[in-house]
């Protein structure tokens, strides 16, 4: 099953991206019965735009209820933005707000594709020891789930060949992708790192499957990997959307795909 990642296309940005963070507070008045979220600004976000910045809005929820939301405005090329926006959510027994998740996504806003997600915070509010007072928080974006979290499948298989020093990663198919363009569909191509002690070996990729959310792909890759330091390496995989007007969308990501220990031929 594919993990969310937020791994940089060129392939020479780190591993675990940092997504920056979001200040906010939140309180709540007994007396009108009303929650109050204030968006105040963010820090360090990632550039999702070719132009190296991003477009950033936030997205709040009161989960589970995923109906009802409410958002700020966009802040144009900007990976520090100040938003300063209030937001009240009415007529809120205590008791009621106490099972609610505070649930903030922020997204960079993309004119000619689907919003890219940036990071998410969730916040039970049964959590908060003093929610009668207006309380601000710093918290790290982490990485979106997007309610179930489902990115979708890939089938893989490997193989070592401990005569030729050569593992071979056969890229099969996918089932069940998430779409990740406004027609409801996604331009899926598979990409693979060889890493040795989190370090960049070498990158290779599939071609790409138009339109379609269950591609199949029967492309193999062999890789040159000494037996000797096959305990210390890794490959990463990461199931790309290809999108020709802005930067290649992750769909998800299978990390620390160990490799197998070569096996020995047996002597009588």
């Amino acid at each position: 099953m594919l993990s969310p990642g937020s791994e940089d296309d060129d392939g020479e940005g780190p591993i675990s991206e940092k997504l920056g963070r979001i200040q906010f507070s939140v309180g709540y008045s007994f007396q009108d019965s009303t929650l109050t979220v204030k968006i105040l600004k963010g820090q360090e976000l990632p550039a999702k735009d070719f132009s190296g910045t991003s477009d950033p809005f936030v997205k709040l929820y009161l989960l589970p209820d995923k109906k009802h939301k409410l958002e700020t405005k966009v802040k144009r090329k900007n990976l520090n933005p100040h938003w300063n926006e209030t937001f009240l959510f009415e007529g809120f027994p205590y008791e009621k707000v106490r099972e609610r998740t505070l649930y903030l996504q922020v997204l960079d806003f993309d004119r000619f594709s689907r919003n890219d997600p940036i990071g998410e915070v969730s916040i039970p509010l049964n959590k908060l020891s003093d929610l009668g007072h207006m309380q601000t928080f710093w918290k790290e974006l982490k990485p979106c789930m997007d309610g179930a979290g489902r990115r979708g499948d890939l089938l893989v298989s490997l193989c070592y060949n401990p005569t030729a020093n050569t593992i071979t990663v056969n890229i099969i198919k996918a089932r069940n992708l998430k779409a990740m363009d406004i027609g409801g569909t996604s331009d899926p191509y598979v990409k693979l790192w060889l890493m040795h002690k989190d370090k960049r070996i070498e990158k290779k990729k599939t071609v790409t499957i138009k339109c379609c959310l269950n591609p199949v792909f029967n492309e193999s890759f062999p890789f040159e990997v000494p037996a000797h330091v096959l305990r210390e390496t890794t490959i990463i995989i990461t199931v790309m959307d290809k999108d020709r007007l802005s930067r290649n969308d992750v769909i998800g990501k299978v990390t620390n795909l160990a490799l197998p220990p070569p096996t020995l031929p047996e002597h009588l």
